[in-house]
């Protein structure tokens, strides 16, 4: 097929391309396919849904998988000491509508304890109305879904305006690398080339159409296959911000690899390997499994070092674990022995390990400092949650 360009944007001349052919894209799934309704009133900003998913998030993150009026009442009343062990306060508020602070204090008043549990019935059955909870209680798989918006929003909205975090580019041409300076074309992918730089090329020498010796096409710098996977700690005392602010940051880097090519995986732990996902540019399946993982028990780093190599693929290319844990590993008879063994096993099969410990004590940061020399990675030291995300992207470009 032949395409005049009229002089509108060449110039006098006129200059013709007698054929083309379709560009390939090469990308990763990072398209949501939520259910409409509630992605509709996330977007519109629908409070009272939103509200619903926030809850509905904390519950997940401290372990809860159901809701009853009655029981969590009756708890409130008994002990609300233990109670708020159980819920957290930030749930305490959501569901009751009144600050943790004022149920502690007015919690044995009739009058306020009729109050307290309207409310709360009002709640569970405005989740119920929504489908996300059913009539026992339990929380649905739509909740999981506006949960799972709920965390995507908030953490893009975060990162996607700002990325201080530089990119490492390597110097081997790749073809899926950034556009870089020209060259003359050598039966390069017809996706590389300029075709701006090649018709100014083309007019510049007096020709009426584009010869193949004007084409220019880009050079590309290369920054290497990666496969990442994302270990998260989902033992007991990982339960609430800390869990919710892993999730996110695993949402970020899911995101962020993502876009850049790079297949993401997932391992979740606690008294084993609770789920995993093999290296895949599948961001939603990343996103669901995220948003589903609940605390439970104890700590079992050495498991999931060797149950993370196994879902690194053989081929030659940079593989990267990323650990987050705020604890010593505690099950096994010798943990700290096997885990260092576990890390030392994946280094040798060119894995490297990275270490982001949150608020460790001493010996937990001492263990976790072995764990990235072994691993050939990083440690990062950190004592808020929040900024998880920022050392996750920042340890992620610097691999």
């Amino acid at each position: 097929m032949t395409i005049s360009l009229k002089k509108a944007i060449t110039g006098d001349r006129e200059t013709t391309i007698r054929e083309y052919e379709p560009i390939d894209e090469f990308q990763g799934k990072l398209a949501l396919n939520p259910k409409k309704g509630l992605m509709r009133s996330v977007i519109e900003n629908d409070r009272e849904v939103i509200e619903q998913g926030k809850l509905i998030t904390d519950s997940i993150n401290q372990g809860i998988s159901s809701f009853t009026a009655s029981t969590i009442f009756e708890q409130l009343v008994r002990n609300y000491s233990l109670a708020e062990s159980i819920y957290g306060e930030t749930i305490i508020r959501r569901i009751t509508g009144f600050e943790p602070g004022l149920v502690h204090k007015n919690i044995k008043l009739p009058e306020f304890q009729r109050e307290l549990l309207k409310n709360i019935e009002e709640r569970i059955e405005g989740l119920k109305e929504q489908k996300l909870i059913d009539n026992e209680g339990t929380i649905t798989e739509r909740a999981v879904e506006l949960s799972s918006l709920i965390l995507y929003t908030e953490e893009l909205e975060k990162i996607m305006p700002k990325d201080a975090a530089g990119e490492k580019l390597h110097k081997k041409p790749s073809p899926y690398g950034m556009k870089d300076e020209l060259k003359a074309y050598r039966k390069d992918r017809y996706s590389d080339l300029s075709i701006r730089k090649s018709l100014k090329k083309a007019i510049l020498r007096g020709h009426n159409e584009i010869r193949i010796e004007d084409l220019m096409s880009y050079k590309r710098k290369g920054r290497g296959q990666k496969y990442i996977i994302y270990g998260i700690d989902a033992s007991g005392s990982m339960k609430g911000e800390k869990l919710e602010k892993s999730k996110k940051a695993g949402i970020a880097l899911a995101y962020k690899a993502i876009s850049e090519k790079d297949n993401t995986g997932l391992i979740v732990f606690g008294t084993g390997v609770k789920a995993s996902i093999h290296p895949t540019l599948d961001f939603a399946e990343l996103l669901r499994e995220i948003t589903k993982i609940r605390a439970s028990t104890q700590t079992n780093i050495a498991d999931s070092i060797r149950e993370s190599a196994s879902l690194f693929p053989e081929k030659k290319a940079t593989k990267h674990l990323i650990l987050i844990t705020d604890a010593l590993p505690t099950k096994g008879e010798s943990p700290d022995q096997d885990t260092i063994e576990a890390a030392a096993t994946a280094a040798a099969r060119g894995i490297t390990i990275s270490v982001i410990g949150i608020t460790l004590d001493r010996k937990g940061a001492e263990l976790a400092k072995k764990i990235a020399e072994v691993g050939k990675g990083r440690l990062y030291a950190i004592k808020d949650a929040a900024e998880l995300d920022a050392v996750v992207l920042t340890d992620y470009y610097e691999t």
